[in-house]
């Protein structure tokens, strides 16, 4: 999957996560191991509900994992985001991911995780 360029946002220390946040870290993390992904990433709408995604990088069709999650959430009928968690051994959210999580929530958290779950900060614009 080609790189996107690094989020000039501002990402917070890390922060010890609400149950409902780490429950999206856990989500995130399966979704990346089942299939072996490069990221995996979970949301959460206004209404509670959760939506994993991994990455997908085919010859005419590549996505985030975060890009994916959103367009779940969007298909199931969210209008807002809560939070957002991506799993990744990138140190920076690329700008696509960034970019859909704020088109349904101006300041829902996207906390970037480590593959292992350890929370690496989260961007706060």
């Amino acid at each position: 999957m080609p790189e996107s360029p690094a989020v000039p946002s501002t990402v917070s220390d890390p922060v010890e996560l609400s149950a409902e946040d780490a429950k999206l870290v856990t989500l995130a993390r399966g979704a990346r191991g089942r299939v072996g992904a490069v990221e995996g990433a979970a949301v959460r709408d206004q209404d509670g509900r959760t939506y994993a995604a991994a990455s997908v990088s085919l010859p005419s069709l590549t996505v985030t994992a975060l890009q994916l999650a959103v367009a779940s959430a969007v298909a199931a009928g969210a209008t807002r985001l809560e939070a957002a968690v991506v799993v990744t051994e990138a140190s920076t959210l690329d700008e696509a991911g960034r970019a859909v999580v704020r088109d349904l929530a101006a300041e829902a958290p996207i906390h970037l995780a480590a593959p292992d779950g350890t929370v690496l900060g989260t961007v706060v614009e």
